[in-house]
């Protein structure tokens, strides 16, 4: 697959990308986006990166006020498999997924050097990521509660925004779930100075081994999906059932036309 990266060493935020309803994903490699966005924490501003699975790809096609809430995502990774087969369909050539859990484990491990302030999970999955994860160098955490919108605690919401900005990390992991975590970053990218600011989810608790993950053979297949279900049925059941459903209705009105 051709680097969609290799003409852009200049300009940060035009990349190749393929759309699939509506959203335009970035057909890239864990190691490919990974050595990106060490060059983007090396760069004055803020980006941001959703690692995008097929809720949200349906939740942008479907809901306007999610739509604006993610108009301010700088890359849509593709994280989920189904995603992979639509992209490959179009020429993408990809052997593989770049999976949140995954690629915060990689990042973690790999960017000696670089800096990571953690938003969102228990106190104890923080503890648990610092343990994991010694060698990398986290200099700040909130793992505090929020609303559905993903408003902060108490004074949380202004502190933790000061806090990064007086910190200045590089990398800042956030696992708030979807929507809050979009509700988030829609609040107060324009407020953080620098940084690159990644959209994980359940990757905190995977990586903090707080949930099981899918084995590597229902991963390949797109059956992570499966594995969460049959987990945590009352809290994913009513979700699924209804993006699942409507990511395949738009696959298929898009196909015919309609």
């Amino acid at each position: 697959m051709r680097d969609p990266f290799s003409d852009n060493q200049q300009n940060f935020v035009s990349v190749k990308t393929i759309d699939v309803l509506g959203t335009a994903l970035v057909p890239t490699t864990y190691a490919e986006f990974a050595s990106y966005c060490e060059q983007l924490a090396k760069q004055e501003g803020t980006w941001v990166v959703n690692m995008t699975n097929t809720q949200v790809v349906t939740m942008r096609r479907h809901s306007a006020e999610f739509r604006k809430l993610t108009d301010n995502v700088d890359f849509f990774i593709p994280d989920g498999m189904p995603l992979i087969w639509c992209l490959n369909r179009r020429g993408a050539n990809l052997r593989d997924r770049v999976y949140g859990p995954t690629f915060m484990r990689k990042v973690l491990q790999d960017s000696s050097g670089f800096t990571h302030y953690l938003l969102g999970g228990s106190d104890q999955t923080g503890s648990e990521l610092r343990r994991r994860f010694s060698d990398a160098k986290f200099i700040g955490a909130f793992h505090g509660n929020s609303n559905k919108e993903g408003v902060l605690e108490g004074d949380a919401e202004h502190n933790v925004v000061e806090e990064i900005n007086r910190l200045s990390p590089d990398f800042i992991w956030i696992g708030l779930g979807t929507p809050k975590q979009d509700w988030w970053i829609y609040r107060h990218k324009s407020q953080i100075k620098r940084g690159v600011i990644l959209a994980v989810g359940f990757a905190f608790d995977v990586n903090a081994g707080a949930k099981k993950d899918a084995p590597l053979w229902m991963q390949r297949n797109g059956l992570t999906w499966v594995f969460r279900l049959a987990t945590e049925p009352r809290r994913l059941l009513g979700r699924y059932l209804k993006y699942n459903t409507l990511f395949l209705y738009y696959l298929v009105r898009e196909k015919f036309g309609i």
